[in-house]
């Protein structure tokens, strides 16, 4: 393949991995490569990453804030599918993929690169997160994937490569990281290391984002999200942008301590492992969107979407945003927020955020219909007998048999 290489796209964050990647691709490769880093709020200094590539001599570099777009085209929409993977997981690593490799892609056609790369493990799930992602986009793009390729594949062997390549790596980032850290504004996500067994709870160091519930405040906050077609809006009557609605809550929620998870999941590739989510602003706002649901959907509505969310969140989970059937599913779940507007009221307190209140124009709740006093009658409380004696029919039909043959 080398013969055929001659620019990459490189996704670069700066750090020890893609320093070596980027050597190691013009060594191997004898090519041109162009970085791009992404600042999809995971707060990290960005332009350390643009003077790193600046040093080895890169003449090509893309470093852009994606923050709207990533939560406006990706985790807006997956929040109107109100969708979590294995019941509750918030898929922050998942849904950010789908935009990296985009750009990715848009760039290497912007540069006239060949091929793009990119520094995930072979064991882990954003390698074909990636590359599904990218293929769906450009079928004919080349993508190299080092650590399927070399053979430095430990620490050592990457501080060693670094030095003998003249790559600097400060003192600080010799020592093995206790565990590893993927962040971005919709989660923090860490990894390995002192997680690894499931068994032993998580040291209090690893929380990034979140205080501990137990020393979160000891009085309840009271917070109103509106909504407009299913997305949020605004916070406590401040109209924002999407990536503002997100940095609000995640304010509100880390302050409270709302939003932590330890979860043993099933990756794609075929084994378990176990991370450390930080979910804060995105537990707030399902738990809200979930709220403004229930009184602007049909029953129907919300059973179907119910029905088919697990199903969408694990193509997001597998890297198959840009795939038929999740466009397809994409379809119907917008069409199910075209009334689900208004404004939903939380209580956040010790780790938990609790819906209290929600208002819509649009609302489906009568309280003539459910009311205890008497109504203005237009419910007939006998036509209950004939539905239940309808629905019925089949059970004691059934029971029957039942008797008949002990």
């Amino acid at each position: 393949m080398s013969k055929e290489i001659k620019k990459v796209v490189l996704g670069y964050s700066g750090g020890l991995d893609t320093s070596v990647i980027l050597k190691w691709l013009r060594n191997t490769y004898d090519c041109e490569v162009v970085t791009f880093t992404a600042d999809l709020g995971q707060g990290d200094e960005l332009e350390e990453a643009r003077r790193k590539a600046e040093l080895v001599g890169i003449k090509e570099i893309y470093i852009e804030d994606l923050r709207e777009e990533f939560v406006r085209d990706y985790v807006f929409p997956m929040f109107r599918a109100n969708a979590v993977y294995e019941g509750v997981y918030l898929l922050g690593t998942s849904i950010a993929r789908p935009l990296i490799a985009k750009r990715l892609v848009e760039i290497a056609e912007e540069t006239g690169a060949d091929a793009i790369a990119h520094g995930a493990t072979g064991k882990g799930n954003d390698q074909v997160r990636f590359e599904l992602c990218a293929y769906a986009l450009n079928p004919s793009i080349k993508v190299i994937a080092p650590w399927r390729e070399w053979d430095l594949q430990s620490r050592t062997k990457l501080i060693e490569y670094a030095e003998l390549n003249q790559i600097p790596v400060p003192k600080d980032k010799r020592g093995e990281a206790p565990f590893s850290v993927d962040a971005n504004l919709l989660h923090t996500s860490s990894e390995g290391k002192v997680l690894e067994d499931p068994g032993v709870e998580a040291p209090d160091y690893v929380y990034q984002r979140t205080v501990d519930p137990v020393d979160a405040p000891n009085e309840p906050e009271t917070i109103t999200i509106g909504f407009e077609k299913g997305d949020a809006v605004s916070v406590n009557g401040e109209k924002l942008t999407p990536a503002g609605v997100l940095t609000r809550l995640n304010e509100l929620g880390g302050k409270h301590g709302v939003g932590r998870l330890d979860l043993v999941e099933n990756r794609f590739v075929g084994m378990k492992s176990r991370g450390i989510y930080e979910t804060p602003g995105g537990t707030i706002l399902l738990a809200a969107h979930r709220g403004i649901e229930s009184i602007t959907l049909d029953r129907g509505a919300a059973h179907l979407k119910d029905e088919i969310m697990p199903r969408y969140a694990e193509l997001i989970y597998n890297g198959f945003w840009f795939s038929p059937e999740r466009e397809m599913l994409q379809a119907l779940i917008d069409k199910s927020q075209d009334y689900v507007t208004g404004e939903v009221t939380l209580k956040l307190y010790k780790g938990s955020a609790n819906v209290v209140g929600r208002t819509s124009p649009y609302s489906l709740y009568s309280e003539d219909l459910v009311t205890f006093e008497e109504g203005t009658g237009t419910y007939d409380h006998h036509d209950a007998e004939g539905f239940i004696k309808l629905n019925g029919l089949r059970l004691k039909t059934y029971g029957a048999r039942k008797l008949r043959l002990g």
